[in-house]
């Protein structure tokens, strides 16, 4: 029996795949594309709740991806759709990886300590928000950090909730969002920190400040999915407690 817990984070991940992207659906998949960039973690299919596709099913999947010109890729919790990852290795993908997705409810959050010269604010402007992107950039290794700076209208409208670190220079070294809650959930996501400023407790300073303002705004399962690394154990100081399973699953 799926967990109305795990049907809500799959759903919310489910409508949020598709809010800026063009879909198509295939079979009981929903696959989303996202038309201005051919990234695989931009372009992914999820399958729908329970479902148990067939051979023929993965195969017009497979080819509605490589028609476009893209990786056909999916992403979804092991727990809403417990049969599919079996006869998508069976039609020739391969695991990328599992992650533990988090949730922290209200009640769990644990303060962090302040990091030294560092202040937390929320971005308001276009210009902050330009800076907290640009920040994230650097802390994620992208080629040219000044490219694709524009924020969302969500981030502009404050609906995605965002916070940067600033240090003492002023400089913005850090930064993270929160997306738009819906139906009591909101993932936090794009924790970033140049790579000068890491190992001072800023990452779960922001995941904090990020969380307590979801619980404050109505979030009920506000939830995440660690990188590599500490990042696991980052989140779990902050009161996060892995509550299932997402995989990524693609073919070359």
């Amino acid at each position: 029996m799926l967990s109305e817990t795990i049907r809500a984070l799959q759903s919310y991940i489910r409508l949020t795949a598709a809010k800026f992207r063009e879909t198509e659906r295939i079979g009981p998949f929903l696959a989303t594309y996202y038309l201005e960039a051919d990234s695989p973690f931009l372009n992914y299919a999820i399958p729908d709740d329970g479902a148990v596709p067939t051979a023929d099913d993965v195969a017009a999947l497979t080819e509605a991806f490589r028609k476009r010109g893209l990786v056909p890729r999916l992403e979804f919790l092991t727990e809403a759709v417990p049969a599919a990852e079996a006869v998508l290795v069976e039609c020739g993908y391969t695991l990328e990886r599992r992650i533990p997705l988090m949730i922290c409810s209200p009640g769990q959050v644990v303060a962090q300590p302040e990091p030294a010269g560092i202040s937390l604010v929320t971005p308001k402007t276009e210009g902050e928000l330009r800076q907290m992107i640009r920040a994230q950039n650097v802390a994620f290794g992208e080629e040219d950090p000044d490219q694709h700076l524009d924020p969302s209208p969500d981030q502009l409208s404050g609906e995605t909730l965002s916070v940067m670190a600033v240090a003492e220079t002023g400089e913005v070294v850090g930064g993270g969002v929160a997306t738009p809650i819906l139906d009591g959930a909101t993932e936090v996501a794009g924790i970033g920190v140049v790579k000068e400023y890491r190992s001072r407790g800023i990452a779960a300073a922001m995941t904090e400040y990020l969380t307590r303002e979801a619980h404050a705004r109505g979030g009920r399962s506000v939830f995440l999915t660690p990188g590599a690394g500490q990042a696991e154990r980052v989140y779990g100081r902050v009161g996060f407690e892995t509550a299932a399973e997402c995989v990524h699953l693609s073919v070359v």
